[in-house]
């Protein structure tokens, strides 16, 4: 899992342009929107376009849940790990 979240950070600073961050300065714990990471909408919508083609893992934008899939490096690693073992 440790890999998974060092793969989603790296994700999260190439497609997002975070040229001041390094994956060790990003808590698996903390928020990616508003008080942690800062993140908006329109960075939600890049990151599940490079999450996609990185995992293979799809985001429906009318599902309620991605508000709780993109809550932490976490949550994503778990959506991503749930996903994968389904296929």
């Amino acid at each position: 899992m440790d890999e998974l979240k060092q793969q989603i950070k790296e994700v999260i600073i190439d497609s997002l342009d975070l040229e001041d961050v390094k994956p060790e300065d990003i808590i698996d714990s903390e928020p990616l929107f508003g008080s942690g990471l800062g993140l908006d909408s329109i960075d939600a919508l890049e990151l599940g376009v490079a999450l996609k083609k990185k995992f293979g893992v799809k985001f429906s934008s009318e599902s309620a849940d991605n508000k709780k899939h993109f809550a932490s490096v976490n949550a994503l690693a778990e959506y991503i790990s749930a996903e994968k073992a389904k296929a």
